[in-house]
């Protein structure tokens, strides 16, 4: 019975003078084997997906599956510090709520369906080019050459970078879209 007792970590405490349960005394068989989730695992360094800021992030991969992600200490911006938002990028990318394939409701459906991603793709392209088609002006009234369709705009996310930002102006400049706006903040 004695040994019953001797096992609970706050007799233990009390006995070795550790009240404030600081040592070895506070740990418990199961506490004693625990390793960190990131242990054997590499940081990748990244950028929280959320907000203009760019807080950096270590997303750390193990056997090919992603087992934590907390701040970047290196990062200038944020110096390990991530918003609530950004410490709960782990459940956004591995949360069993996350949806994982392509949702698609018809017009005038009232439910959803799942389609292949390649398929989703190619409507998506078919879309954009019979918009393209159908509002493309080449000339204006006075026969000046427009090249260009306002049938299309394109908003960008805050957390895009120059060369993203680069990119998708290069692609849908050469798509004849005027409109083309991001909201980068920094």
């Amino acid at each position: 019975m004695a040994n019953f007792f001797t096992s609970w970590p706050v007799i233990r405490q009390l006995g070795r003078q550790d009240a404030a349960g600081l040592g070895d005394t506070a740990l418990s068989e199961r506490s004693r084997t625990l390793r960190p989730r990131i242990e054997g695992a590499r940081a990748v360094p990244s950028v929280c997906p959320y907000c203009g800021v760019g807080c950096g992030q270590l997303v750390y991969v193990k056997d090919g599956r992603i087992v934590d992600i907390e701040g970047d200490p290196g990062s200038p911006i944020s110096r390990g510090c991530l918003c609530p938002k950004g410490s709960a990028t782990f459940q956004l990318v591995t949360g069993a709520h996350r949806l994982q394939t392509v949702l698609y409701r018809r017009p005038y459906a009232r439910h959803w369906e799942t389609l292949p991603l390649d398929e989703a793709m190619d409507m998506v392209a078919a879309r954009v080019k019979a918009t393209r088609d159908a509002t493309w002006e080449e000339t204006n009234q006075k026969g000046h050459p427009l090249r260009r369709t306002l049938g299309m705009a394109h908003l960008g996310g805050a957390t895009l970078d120059n060369e993203e930002n680069y990119l998708i102006k290069k692609l849908f400049t050469a798509l004849g879209m005027v409109q083309i706006e991001n909201q980068a903040r920094i």
